[in-house]
């Protein structure tokens, strides 16, 4: 995924308010999950380093965060639907 390069003082910088660590800590996994995470590009993030080949400064928008986890939220599956037993097929006992 190509990082989106934006400079801080051009965003709103509320709206960006959650790093990794932070993250990491909320959802009690590793820092490497939640940044591979990132890269695969299922957690949206926005890179706010001053030196664009520099080392990343990921930030994550809260809203962001909550579309990434209502995307991973467990649904129960549904039943199968039954077979219905057929009438027209005679039964040999």
């Amino acid at each position: 995924m190509p990082r989106l390069f934006l400079w801080p003082h051009i965003m709103d910088s509320r709206e960006y308010d959650l790093t990794p660590p932070q993250i990491r800590k909320e959802l009690s996994v590793s820092h490497d999950k939640v940044l591979a995470w990132i890269r695969s590009g299922e957690l949206h993030a926005v890179d706010l380093s001053t030196v664009q080949n520099g080392r990343p400064r990921w930030h994550i928008a809260r809203a962001d965060l909550e579309a990434f986890l209502s995307r991973r939220a467990a649904t129960p599956t549904p039943k199968p639907a039954r077979r219905r037993k057929r009438d027209d097929v005679p039964q040999y006992v």
